[in-house]
């Protein structure tokens, strides 16, 4: 649960220690804005991706499901600013599939939170493989860091992507025929 006093306090120090007058007009109110906009960017601390993934519908489908170009935004956890992008989430499913939005949904548990996208990527193969009992599950997530742009190497438009397989995604003619498909 987000402690919006801290937030608060920690921003009036904040803008203190840049040389700002936090009472002034401008910023009077900024403290409790960034409070109520950690609350919304860091919801996924409090969510646990197993609510979205438990509602399941019988198949007998046990083809490739891919849902592609999932927009999220999630927080470097190194410097706290934004890394945005895309997350394609595949799964074979085995007698069981997950409505379509519960992955959209997923992908949203793990980028709401200070995340590594190295990390967010397997987290979210992993919660599909774990809960959907499925017999493979791929992500990909291409994503640009603002760490990189606005600061640092400051190389706008650089592009991350990293590739997560389980089950028999491992298999590389698989891996490279989910990998070809995603990127169509």
């Amino acid at each position: 649960m987000v402690d919006k006093k801290k937030i608060e306090e920690a921003v009036t120090m904040l803008l203190e220690g840049i040389g700002e007058d936090p009472s002034r007009e401008g910023l009077k109110d900024t403290p409790s804005r960034i409070a109520r906009m950690y609350e919304e960017i860091f919801a996924g601390m409090d969510e646990d991706a197993k609510n979205h993934l438990s509602k399941r519908f019988t198949c007998d489908n046990s083809e490739i499901v891919l849902e592609k170009d999932i927009t999220f935004y999630s927080m470097c956890e190194h410097h706290l600013l934004p890394f945005y992008g895309k997350a394609h989430v595949a799964y074979i499913p085995d007698g069981e599939v997950v409505g379509l939005s519960k992955l959209a949904r997923t992908v949203e548990v793990f980028a709401k939170r200070p995340q590594l996208q190295e990390r967010m990527t397997a987290q979210i193969a992993d919660a599909i493989m774990d809960e959907l009992g499925c017999k493979g599950a791929m992500v990909v997530i291409e994503a640009e860091h603002m760490c990189m742009t606005m600061r640092g190497i400051k190389k706008p438009g650089a592009t991350t992507v990293t590739c997560v397989s389980r089950g028999a995604f491992e298999d590389e003619k698989m891996k490279r025929a989910c990998f070809r498909l995603m990127r169509m």
